[in-house]
């Protein structure tokens, strides 16, 4: 029987090639790989681990939990609104470096699904945050969180999608997160709250939802989210302009778009009692085309000109009724809930 040449197999060992292991695992990274590390050393010293608190009989117990990023070095965070729901506003957050600290809740906004906290300590790893209107589908993005209690856990893939919508709720109301970003990097249940980053380390959102297998949604940090985060922090909630409609985009017939230079407007198809639209004559039917002279094709739209400086303030809404342009004053309240 023959001998086997093991070289000619396997080919010959490389001189030198254990004492330059750590040189060639280096040069084996792809530019991808090293994206994503670079990104994991950025950011995970500024997102914590939380453990939030519930009054139970005897005391208060620290359950459940989720993730946090840190925004500034004197302790404010950012996490997922229903992570903090339901408890008395309060927990521990520990982070990779084996710091724990406690913190409370400053300001809760259900219907964006954000929460700022502040943690007590005055030295944390603050984060960088970016601007997801400047994301692009196909683009890296890295999650960084703590699914299933593991601290400091990442994941990693490609925005899949943008422009999607998430449902909230406060109360009796019900709202449409705009904007959302869906990505492909795994999330669990405890990725709640943690960042979601591009390929620079900035948070370009923050993980709220796992919607099925390979598919996490996060709410994007854009100018409007900075004004709900910037109230939250001041003020400890964010106001909001209620009209006391519920609607749906309609198309526009085509000789009124022709004249109105745009395709679709909001179908009122309710009007609640006592409310400002009702005050102002406002009917099922009635379409909705401009707010204060500016076009509205779509409830998103007509959502982010409802903001606080619209409360008390005598609002111009275009209308489309029976086939007529009118126009009616409204004055919004303060959304209550």
């Amino acid at each position: 029987m023959s001998l086997i040449d093991i070289d000619a197999i396997l080919g010959p060992e490389q001189p030198g090639s254990a004492t330059n292991g750590a040189t060639d695992d280096a040069e084996a990274l792809d530019a991808y790989s090293r994206a994503v590390i670079d990104v994991a050393e950025r950011l995970t010293p500024s997102v914590g681990s939380l453990r939030v608190a519930r009054r139970v009989r005897g005391g208060r117990l620290l359950d459940g939990g989720g993730s946090s990023v840190v925004i500034t070095p004197d302790g404010f965070m950012l996490t997922s609104a229903h992570v903090v729901a339901r408890t008395d506003g309060t927990g521990r957050a520990s982070f990779v470096d084996g710091r724990e600290v406690d913190f409370e809740a400053v300001g809760a906004d259900a219907l964006s699904d954000l929460a700022v906290l502040r943690a007590d300590s005055r030295d944390l790893i603050p984060s960088t945050l970016g601007d997801a209107e400047r994301l692009r589908v196909g683009q890296l993005v890295v999650a960084i969180g703590n699914p299933h209690g593991f601290g400091g856990s990442v994941t990693a893939g490609v925005v899949s999608a943008l422009g999607r919508s998430l449902p909230t709720r406060s109360g009796a109301t019900q709202r449409v997160v705009d904007n959302v970003i869906q990505t492909d990097a795994a999330l669990n249940p405890g990725n709640s709250g943690g960042a979601l980053a591009d390929g620079r380390g900035r948070v370009v959102g923050i993980n709220t939802a796992v919607a099925g297998v390979g598919l996490g949604l996060a709410v994007p940090i854009n100018g409007a989210t900075r004004r709900i985060i910037a109230a939250l922090m001041t003020e400890g909630r964010f106001r909001r302009a209620y009209l006391g409609i519920a609607g749906g985009p309609r198309p526009l017939p085509p000789r009124l778009a022709r004249e109105l230079g745009q395709e679709s407007g909001v179908e009122i198809v309710q009007v609640i009692e006592e409310s400002p639209a009702a005050s102002a004559g406002l009917r099922p039917e009635d379409l909705i085309v401009s707010v204060d002279h500016a076009p509205i094709t779509g409830v998103d739209q007509l959502h982010r000109l409802m903001i606080s400086d619209a409360i008390g303030r005598t609002v111009h809404i275009g209308l489309i009724r029976s086939g007529r342009r009118i126009d009616v004053e409204l004055v919004p309240t303060e959304l209550e809930g």
